[in-house]
């Protein structure tokens, strides 16, 4: 059974081929991913992340873009292994938030 994800054969569209530079905050998840995935850390592997961006569901994966899908993947697997609790991610994001309305 094909998931959605899944277009190998399937005519996927037009591919954007022009380069472009990342934005700190996708190289910044791209590194967290490397060093979370380091085999002296062996926190979590590529083949989790993957299976926790294929599992993220339909829309979701359709809303969200290439690095947003590594964001989600990677933070449900460290709440799933109890590396973060959803607490501790909640203080952290209203920190990000309150640092955000104070930027000028």
């Amino acid at each position: 059974m094909r998931a959605y994800h899944d277009l190998g054969g399937l005519p996927g569209g037009p591919i954007d081929r022009t380069e472009r530079t990342l934005e700190p905050w996708e190289k910044r998840i791209d590194a967290m991913v490397q060093l979370l995935s380091a085999r002296e850390r062996g926190i979590i592997s590529v083949d989790e992340l993957r299976r926790a961006i294929e599992g993220l569901g339909n829309e979701e994966y359709d809303r969200l873009s290439y690095y947003e899908r590594w964001l989600a993947g990677m933070t449900n697997l460290l709440l799933e292994k109890g590396v973060l609790t959803t607490g501790e991610l909640g203080r952290k994001l209203d920190e990000v938030r309150g640092r955000e309305g104070t930027a000028s």
